[in-house]
């Protein structure tokens, strides 16, 4: 039995609602001035504290929840929205470095995620969570009782099938119902799939393995919050690239050449590099910049599971919890995804706006997939997947309570 169905009350842009999602930021005075530039766009409604009002009244998340509530009614009744019942949202994005991506959007039984091994279900979530983000994010549905950011899920058993179901429903379809261009040139188009092509299409894309590329404290928000089931994009292996995950460090007791110094010390490799920092092409070396100088840090093989030998992890593990003492939810480290260059955290650290910036190679999709087929958990903030779909685009209305 499909784990995806058709969305009962779904609203469909008409046009400039589009945004990056709410989790996109590693500056968050970014989301304030795309909103005051783009006030139709929907990240007004999902990050309400950094509306440009919020922030010149000062308001934090919980005092400007209301607004949120109020911002969507207002966007409905000037027509940025159209309903539509019972369908499912064909999903294309092209014109990117990437090839054509295709998914499709509809609701997924939440009874059906997965977390564990030992825990049945078709939606595997794969990633630790912070547990801040998955209470904003409940809040945030159950204030609006509309779901605006959708859960990006890879279809890993069925991938070709629905590939090219998605292409033929478009091309079937006629003109999208709405048209969307990202900060990358990536147009963004939907069509709504009704009747029974729209649940055909539906029970295609959740009959198999759903692993969650995108959205982890989404989904488990929707676990929170108790919701029969959350709104998703199922995608395929084809239509997805992993771009790198880096993070900026502030704060650091002392230099970076001090860190750097103990990071040799618990028996890594460094070598000391001319130039400014560039993305390890394969996994096995990490890139370090502080101070104006740049390292190549390798920290050697080590027993386990793919999981352990994962670049992210050593970082986490060795740096983070065994050398500064931190969690990796600690405020200190900002997580930055593909979009932005290693040039843009070289200005971040030459600005003094971070202490380091520790550069990660991508996790292939293939390794992506296994790890999760095997049931074992990424570390946080591990893989970047581009193209991303658009908030804003396609949104559900909860049931009545």
């Amino acid at each position: 039995m499909s784990a995806a169905h058709p969305i009962q009350q779904a609203w469909l842009s008409t046009g400039q609602t589009g945004a990056k999602n709410y989790d996109e930021f590693p500056d968050e005075t970014e989301i304030t001035r795309i909103i005051e530039a783009n006030p139709a766009s929907v990240l007004g409604v999902e990050m309400p504290a950094h509306t440009p009002e919020a922030v010149a009244s000062g308001l934090a998340f919980e005092q400007a929840l209301p607004y949120a509530a109020e911002r969507l009614a207002a966007l409905k009744e000037a027509g940025r929205f159209a309903s539509f019942g019972d369908v499912a949202v064909a999903y294309r994005i092209s014109g990117g470095a990437e090839p054509v991506a295709y998914g499709v959007f509809c609701m997924v039984d939440t009874s059906e995620i997965s977390s564990s091994a030992d825990e049945p279900g078709k939606v595997i979530r794969n990633e630790d969570v912070f547990i801040e983000k998955v209470k904003q994010r409940n809040e945030l549905n159950q204030k609006l009782r509309h779901l605006l950011s959708p859960v990006l899920l890879l279809q890993s058993s069925r991938g070709d099938e629905l590939h090219a179901a998605i292409a033929e429903a478009i091309a079937k379809a006629g003109d999208p119902v709405a048209s969307d261009v990202d900060e990358a040139g990536r147009t963004h188009e939907i069509w709504a799939i009704g009747g029974e092509d729209g649940v055909a299409l539906a029970a295609l894309a959740g009959d198999g393995d759903l692993i969650v590329a995108d959205g982890n404290h989404r989904s488990l928000a929707a676990q929170v919050g108790e919701l029969d089931r959350f709104l998703a994009v199922v995608t395929t292996p084809q239509s997805v690239t992993i771009r790198p995950y880096h993070r900026l460090v502030a704060g650091l007791p002392g230099s970076a050449a001090q860190l750097v110094q103990q990071i040799g010390q618990i028996g890594a490799t460094v070598t000391e590099v001319d130039g400014q920092p560039e993305t390890p092409a394969e996994g096995g070396t990490v890139v370090l910049y502080g101070s104006g100088r740049t390292w190549e840090i390798s920290f050697g093989d080590t027993e386990g599971t793919v999981i352990d030998r994962l670049d992210h992890t050593r970082v986490e593990q060795e740096v983070f919890n065994g050398l500064l003492g931190w969690d990796a939810g600690d405020k200190r480290i900002t997580y930055v995804g593909g979009d932005y260059p290693a040039s843009w955290l070289a200005e971040q650290v030459d600005a003094g706006k971070a202490d380091l910036a520790i550069l990660i190679a991508p996790v292939t999709v293939d390794d992506f997939i296994d790890v999760n087929l095997q049931r074992l958990k990424m570390p946080r903030k591990s893989t970047w997947f581009v193209p991303k779909a658009r908030a804003g685009l396609t949104i559900s209305e909860l049931p009545k309570r």
